[in-house]
């Protein structure tokens, strides 16, 4: 005999909602009071669909890399070093400071999670950067038409930081359009 009703709600939706939830106010400005109302579930609901709040992080920003933030792997297959980094700092400004949606990264944020309770989704969060980090390194390795004179490892480690710093710019306000003239100067800067 099967245990349990069975859900009463769609849990892509609320796995949706959830990562709005944590994407506008990060894992420490978000109670479970605030998924659960977001989410139109009870808690118990919350715990069997998904288990703590850790754990439905850890799902929400899967759903994060694999939806807004995939444009990042997309990236990647750009058929030049140069489409590469341009794609991924304009990716950038789209991301985090485009329209109908929360401005600032759900990965920026989360690195910056300090409390006790959020240790291992800032882990997390830090393992995602770090392995979106070599994956650029890799690729930039393989590029050719890129300024002489640039080490891959520290060219990825500079396109991470100026992407950083654009979602903290947008997270603070900064405006699409700013964000826009910021990416394209620093392109001219880096590849010209």
């Amino acid at each position: 005999m099967p245990g349990g009703r069975p859900r009463s709600f769609d849990a892509e939706t609320a796995l949706d909602r959830a990562l709005e939830v944590f994407w506008r106010h990060g894992y420490e400005g978000t109670s479970l009071t605030d998924l659960t109302a977001a989410m139109d579930i009870n808690r118990p609901s919350l715990y069997a669909a998904f288990g703590n709040k850790e754990e439905l992080f850890g799902k929400v920003l899967a759903r994060y890399l694999d939806g807004p933030g995939g444009y990042t792997t997309d990236a990647l297959d750009a058929p030049t070093g140069r489409e590469v980094i341009e794609r991924l700092i304009h990716g950038a400004v789209d991301l985090t400071a485009g329209e109908g949606r929360p401005h600032g990264c759900l990965c920026v944020n989360s690195v910056h999670a300090r409390g006790p309770d959020a240790h291992a989704v800032r882990q997390d969060a830090v393992a995602v950067r770090e392995t979106a980090e070599a994956a650029l390194r890799g690729r930039l390795e393989k590029a050719t038409d890129l300024p002489s004179g640039y080490e891959p490892a520290a060219l990825a480690a500079l396109v991470h930081t100026i992407t950083d710093g654009i979602a903290v710019q947008a997270a603070a306000g900064r405006s699409h359009d700013d964000l826009r003239q910021v990416a394209d100067l620093a392109l001219r800067a880096l590849l010209d």
